[in-house]
């Protein structure tokens, strides 16, 4: 595995995986894979480190680096109420944007599609700030809504209003009926605030790569839905522009999780980060490296898309830089080792390999497959 150190019992080895979509929470996976580490290597120092690209996940990466768990109950994206996890770390909140607003807690469908809002989102930024945050990152995958943030807005106190003066109702759709942005009424506290928008995906407000365009299907929409709420997020873009000088469609990544990012940054000015840099940040990232004789990283799917610079290559990367040999352990593995080493990932072993067979490796038995996985996957490079 790269060092003589690497080639003894004592090793240190830090376990940096990304959630197993589906199957694994992010610290679920990383107990599975260090309980396979242990059990290769009984007298290796592990530790246990969540990484996310930004999204669902990041919360998790922040408690995993120490941060302390809070709840809040929030307003669903279809108004019922929900129970919501972030983290305070230090006087940084950690939000997720899903946790809310989320497309897990709908069934998709024409109708949630348009009528879907981020008002509980702002609900738990407005908790951070009691809560004495001075910083606030919003992770922003996941999202049922494509309201452009107007929800989230609404919650922290901007009035919203159609032609005779009346808040339009939540929800995208509703705001092709938007006549008047007023942020006067905003929270004050969030002048005081660093807002960060972390996503791992660029894509614009409008048009064909937009977020109504591209990612409306997949929260409900049909075509007819898609193009009323491109109607309504130009609406929102140009009552947004005349109310701040901000241009909210300019912005090459203005249209994460349904236009919110457009939204914050034309009102508050947030600012936004790739997903792996603000986690990095709030994980100490580097210094773990600089710790590590080894690292294992891991999701459940390594394959095409990984490469292109996910969470997990993303680490790997970054530990091939400072000279830590990487392994993974992956629910499946979809590519092959040159292009693993290319990725600076050394040998590569999936849970459905380890199982023999997907089904198995996805089961109620998944974490004893990572686990297995794991560990023939340290003795056959030892």
């Amino acid at each position: 595995m790269g060092t003589d150190r690497a080639r003894s019992d004592g090793l240190r080895v830090l376990v940096a995986p990304d959630k197993f979509k589906g199957t694994l929470t992010g610290p679920q996976a990383a107990r599975a894979i260090a309980d396979g580490v242990r059990a290769a290597l009984p007298q290796a120092q592990v530790r246990e480190l969540v990484v996310a690209d930004g999204g669902e996940g990041t919360v998790e990466a922040a408690l995993s680096a120490g941060g302390e768990p809070r709840m809040a109950t929030a307003t669903g994206p279809l108004g019922d109420p929900v129970s919501a996890r972030w983290a305070l770390a230090g006087r940084t909140a950690v939000i997720e944007l899903a946790a809310a607003s989320g497309l897990q807690l709908v069934d998709p469908g024409p109708a949630s599609a348009l009528a879907a809002t981020s008002r509980g989102t702002g609900e738990l930024i407005l908790a951070a700030l009691d809560a004495g945050a001075d910083s606030i990152v919003l992770g922003l995958g996941g999202s049922a809504c494509t309201d452009g943030g107007a929800g989230l807005l609404a919650a922290l106190g901007a009035r919203l209003t159609d032609a005779e003066g009346v808040s339009i109702p939540d929800g995208g759709g509703g705001l092709t009926d938007l006549a008047t942005v007023d942020l006067a009424g905003l929270d004050a506290r969030l002048a005081q605030v660093t807002l960060t928008l972390a996503a791992d995906v660029r894509s614009p407000l409008l048009g064909a790569s937009g977020a109504a365009a591209v990612f409306g299907p997949q929260k409900g929409a049909g075509p007819a839905e898609v193009d009323l709420l491109e109607r309504a997020l130009s609406v929102w873009a140009r009552r947004l522009h005349e109310a701040t000088g901000r241009d909210p469609a300019a912005l090459d990544w203005g249209g994460a999780a349904g236009g919110t990012a457009a939204g914050l940054h034309a009102a508050v000015g947030a600012r936004f980060e790739a997903g792996l840099e603000v986690v990095a940040r709030l994980t100490d990232l580097a210094d773990q490296l600089r710790w590590a004789d080894l690292v294992i990283v891991g999701e459940g799917s390594l394959d095409e898309q990984s490469l292109q610079g996910k969470a997990p290559v993303a680490v790997a990367g970054r530990a091939r830089a400072v000279g830590v040999p990487v392994l993974a352990v992956a629910g499946r593995v979809g590519v092959d080792r040159q292009a693993l080493s290319e990725a600076g990932i050394e040998a590569a072993a999936s849970a459905t390999e380890a199982a023999g067979s997907s089904e198995l490796a996805q089961g109620a038995g998944a974490a004893h497959w990572v686990s297995e996985a794991a560990r023939l996957l340290l003795l056959r490079c030892r």
